[in-house]
């Protein structure tokens, strides 16, 4: 991945959305826009990584451009309808606006005409928006995903269904975060593997500080001589698989304090049900972030003791777009139900791929 796309995350507060508003709220709506970008692909066939593509290009347009200029459900279209055509998977501009305005009027496609004023401006808009997503994006369509690094490192030791399926929902959820644009996709699978192992072996199990430290927990405990070969430390499979170094952990670290955060914002809204083990994971203590992308309501404590903070009511949306949207949008990769985004395991996504 080229550099120009990782960005410190000290440059989310410099984007041009947050000159003009606050990050939270800006999270918030590139939340909101990737949703319906999901939304969106799902709707008109396109693959699982083609839809990451655009996700990615989502977020990596809104470093540059400000949400008050460009809504992000135009940038939204137009990086499905980009990702149809680098994607080797064509959709006729007319197709992706008539479904686009279906998923903006909250209708079924069959009740949109196929031609008419309607699909003509959400096509000219799509259009226009695609000029600019060219410009922004340098014409530089490369994306590497976290996933392809997860299928890595699934295939380098005995399957483990549950965590993998947790691992590859989380890694599905990381693109509703701007983690795409702030670490490597070894980092953000580093970061949901460990995540999904420590949901996998449960609330008493190795805290993720321990998880992430830099030697394992016990190296420095004695311990009485032995001709045996020391066991493997599963907890650690990810960190030596990808020989993450100091500075990687770090990131790790600071990746998984993001999706917590995410996490327990999402389940303050009480739109799903099942966020609760995600949303209880207390944060790495030794995360370096300088600031919180997302707040939560004052009533909710998060787990890592991390001072809660009251977060205004949202503001409804002056256009009128996405009805019933709210903070990140409702649906959330089922990780704790054993279903991801496209309810296909990631056994089934790898077969696929291949």
């Amino acid at each position: 991945m080229s550099s120009q796309w990782l960005f410190p995350i000290g440059d989310l507060r410099k984007t041009p959305t947050a000159l003009e508003r606050s990050l939270e709220d800006e999270m918030y709506d590139r939340a909101r826009g990737i949703e319906f970008l999901f939304r969106l692909g799902g709707s008109i066939g396109l693959h699982i990584p083609g839809i990451f593509t655009a996700a990615t290009w989502f977020h990596r347009f809104f470093m540059r451009y400000s949400m008050e200029d460009y809504h992000r459900q135009d940038v939204a279209a137009s990086c499905i309808f980009l990702a149809t055509k680098t994607e080797e998977c064509g959709r006729k501009l007319r197709d992706v606006a008539r479904v686009y305005c279906a998923k903006v009027a909250n209708t079924n496609v069959r009740d949109i005409p196929e031609t008419g004023q309607r699909i003509d401006d959400a096509a000219h808009a799509i259009l226009l928006t695609e000029e600019v997503l060219l410009e922004a994006l340098c014409f530089d369509f490369v994306v590497d995903s976290p996933h392809a690094d997860l299928v890595d490192l699934f295939e380098a030791q005995e399957s483990d269904p549950t965590i993998e399926d947790y691992a590859w929902s989380i890694a599905h959820d990381s693109f509703r975060t701007p983690l795409c644009v702030l670490y490597p996709p070894k980092v953000i699978a580093s970061a949901c593997y460990i995540l999904a192992q420590h949901i996998a072996d449960g609330p008493h199990s190795l805290s993720l500080e321990a998880r992430t430290s830099l030697s394992p927990p016990s190296a420095s405990l004695p311990t009485p001589p032995t001709h045996k070969p020391a066991s493997p430390d599963r907890t650690r499979f990810a960190i030596e698989f990808f020989g993450l170094s100091q500075e990687e952990l770090a990131c790790v670290r600071d990746s998984l304090t993001i999706l917590l955060e995410f996490y327990r914002f999402q389940d303050a809204q009480h739109l799903v049900d099942h966020l609760g083990k995600l949303a209880s994971v207390a944060s790495p203590v030794m995360s370096t972030l300088p600031f919180s992308l997302y707040r939560l309501p004052e009533a909710v404590h998060a787990p890592s003791n991390e001072a809660p903070t009251h977060h205004p009511p949202a503001e409804p949306d002056v256009n009128g777009r996405t009805p019933d949207s709210t903070r990140g949008g409702s649906t959330p990769a089922k990780a704790l139900s054993h279903t991801t985004t496209d309810d296909r395991t990631a056994e089934e996504q790898r077969q696929t791929d291949s």
